[in-house]
């Protein structure tokens, strides 16, 4: 008689879970009933509607669309918030302060022989010694602009190099087309006459 009362109690059990998912699956479909309705309701008025109104629902919804389209346009030409004049980045948007610190664009670097020329940033100060400014404001105290001088933005101090340079090497060695460097677009550092083959065939454009 107990191995009856067991699988008895095991039935039971089962009754109750089923019982349980009924009553949810009743209560879920209370809920959701309203939804169904307005569901079927919408798929009802849709299938019996003319072409005329198929074409009006159409052109409501493209125009719809075209204000979204516009409301877009004028958050786009809104002007950017940018107190700290921060530099822009690939989306158009002031790039993160953190960021901006940590590239160093808030230290600013002068190079007199630049005309007193600003650079923002160690990477921009560093490069620029290699670009047409620096070489021009070189080539104008009559100064080979080669690597001896990087880092060099006085100009007192590169004419004190250069005398110093003169001196060792009484200048027998200095050969302005092999000697003294250029920077293409792309960051290619060579001599005067690499440099000028390259502009004269049109391949540095």
């Amino acid at each position: 008689g107990g191995g009856g009362g067991a699988e008895g109690g095991g039935g039971g059990g089962g009754h109750r879970e089923l019982a349980l998912l009924e009553e949810v699956t009743c209560h879920l479909g209370e809920l959701l009933a309203e939804v169904v309705d307005e569901t079927a309701a919408m798929v009802e008025k849709k299938q019996a509607r003319t072409y005329d109104e198929i074409e009006r629902d159409l052109a409501a919804a493209a125009e719809a669309q075209e204000d979204e389209d516009e409301d877009d346009d004028e958050e786009k030409e809104k002007p950017i918030y940018n107190p700290l004049n921060l530099p822009l980045g690939w989306d158009g948007k002031p790039i993160p302060y953190w960021l901006y610190k940590l590239h160093g664009l808030n230290i600013e670097y002068r190079c007199e022989i630049c005309g007193n020329q600003s650079y923002m940033g160690p990477r921009a100060f560093e490069r620029h010694f290699q670009e047409w400014r620096h070489a021009h404001g070189m080539a104008c105290l009559g100064i080979p602009n080669t690597r001896h001088f990087q880092g060099i933005t006085l100009i007192e101090d590169a004419y004190t190099l250069w005398a110093k340079l003169k001196g060792e090497t009484q200048c027998s060695t200095w050969n302005p087309e092999l000697d003294e460097e250029f920077e293409d677009k792309q960051g290619n550092v060579m001599n005067r006459k690499t440099y000028t083959d390259l502009a004269r065939q049109g391949l540095l454009d």
